[in-house]
């Protein structure tokens, strides 16, 4: 599939990214730059961008669309958090917390957050030591690609256990993990298929205290 095709499949998959056309070139176009310096994404993907990151990233929103306050944990080149910030620009309190304590990394976020004028917020710090401090101040908590289901949740654990809802973007492995999660036992979880990527899911998380 051509970068093109790619672009058009992504928009006709998520027509909201539409609207936000003009950011994600803007998007593309730094993140091809910075990739040159630093390793931001596989090399292979970048002809795939569209659909395989932005795409992709667009499902957080999708799975709790009146979240407007979250924290995405291991940022990374932006993926999903950036997304879900540039999706909810100009909406009343809308913020992302971008947690990546890769310095170099966290540089590259801040710049596409002030080109883009996404509603983000760069944590260049670990995540244990920013996602406590969020507890009361988040609705939502995201991550891609960063550790196993029950890492993810130990990492995220204050918000959770707060009433924000998890929404995390997994792969092939996502059964195996549903299953260690099980034994945490203060959580439930319900997962849907990706529109992405096959095989893959995504696994809403929410404390059995919560409202469902």
């Amino acid at each position: 599939m051509t970068g093109r095709s790619c672009r058009e499949a992504a928009l006709s998959l998520f027509p909201d990214l539409r609207r936000i056309q003009a950011e994600l070139a803007l998007f593309e176009s730094l993140l091809r730059r910075w990739q040159a310096k630093i390793n931001l994404v596989a090399s292979g993907t970048l002809n795939d961008l569209w659909l395989r990151h932005f795409a992709d990233s667009a499902q957080v929103c999708a799975a709790a669309p009146d979240v407007v306050r979250w924290a995405d944990m291991g940022s990374g080149a932006g993926f999903p958090g950036l997304i879900t910030a540039l999706l909810l620009k100009g909406r009343p309190c809308a913020v992302v917390h971008l947690i990546e304590s890769d310095q170099r990394k966290a540089g590259f976020l801040r710049a596409v957050s002030r080109e883009t004028g996404a509603p983000a917020v760069v944590h260049a710090e670990r995540i244990e030591r920013v996602t406590p401090e969020l507890t009361g101040l988040i609705e939502g908590v995201s991550a891609r690609a960063l550790a196993p289901l029950s890492r993810l949740i130990q990492l995220a654990e204050g918000p959770l256990a707060q009433g924000a809802v998890g929404v995390f973007l997994k792969g092939e492995e996502w059964r195996d993990e549903l299953t260690a999660v099980d034994a945490l036992g203060s959580f439930r979880c319900e997962s849907t298929e990706s529109r992405t990527r096959k095989g893959a899911r995504i696994v809403v998380v929410k404390h059995k205290a919560s409202p469902s």
